[in-house]
């Protein structure tokens, strides 16, 4: 695609995109070769990188829209390009935690279901402290908290419960007896987002447990299955209230 036939990036961040459009960056942006990833060129002050995330794919000097959405931009840190969209299959991207369900185990790897078009593998050795002699007990109709370490459209996706240094980092087997549910793709990058309102205001209401997935899965516990249904219904309705909503409907819970 012709460059004169792009348009900044940056002037198009919050505005809907269509598959196909080119968006152009900056001149000092160049490719490092890893496809995904941009950095500054050395000619440059060494600010950072720049990712390109989902709904985003490289294409030359610039970034080629994949999907339909918002375009969204973070500036701080390792700067980032994505596409915000309500596509309503899970789409797996590496370094994405999710909750899979084991369906199958096939010799010393397991088969998790984690909303994508395949299955996702993840080995017996991907636990904190795992090895041969010492298995992780895992059954099939468990559900699993883990990141994808292999993620692209030419392999099968691949899941790990440990971090970069071998450590759980809170990933592993959930526990059975609360509440697994499935909301929007977007909702979820609602309340994954740092210091979400919905969290905090729910938090005051109820003492529960939370493991939110990328793949728009959400498992909850609270002290009775009272509690924990509240808590799942005003998490599916969340996406449907406005903020003044919402602190209404959890004022009439708590009695104020």
């Amino acid at each position: 695609m012709a460059a004169g036939l792009g348009r900044a990036a940056e002037a198009c961040v919050g505005q809907v995109v269509l598959p196909g459009d080119l968006l152009l960056l900056p001149a000092h942006y160049d490719e490092d070769g890893e496809g995904e990833r941009l950095r500054l060129s050395a000619g440059a002050a060494p600010v950072g990188r720049l990712l390109c995330g989902p709904g985003l794919r490289r294409s030359g000097a610039g970034l080629l829209v994949t999907k339909c959405g918002l375009l969204r931009h973070r500036p701080a840190g390792p700067g980032a390009y994505w596409v915000d969209s309500q596509q309503k299959r899970y789409v797996p991207v590496k370094g994405d935690h999710v909750i899979g369900i084991v369906t199958a185990k096939a010799g010393d790897v397991f088969k998790l279901d984690v909303g994508g078009s395949e299955p996702a593998s993840l080995s017996y050795l991907a636990f904190e402290g795992a090895t041969k002699r010492n298995r992780p007990n895992v059954q099939v109709g468990d559900l699993i908290y883990g990141q994808f370490l292999v993620a692209n459209k030419d392999m099968e996706p691949e899941m790990v419960c440990i971090d970069s240094s071998g450590k759980s980092s809170g990933m592993g087997i959930i526990g059975q007896d609360g509440f697994l549910f499935k909301v929007s793709l977007g909702l979820i990058r609602k309340l994954l987002a740092p210091k979400c309102e919905i969290i905090q205001e729910l938090s005051q209401l109820y003492p529960f447990e939370l493991v939110l997935g990328m793949n728009g899965r959400i498992w909850v516990k609270a002290k009775t299955v009272q509690q924990t249904l509240i808590i799942v219904n005003i998490l599916e309705a969340s996406e449907y209230m406005t903020a003044e909503q919402r602190r209404q409907a959890l004022a009439k819970l708590s009695g104020n």
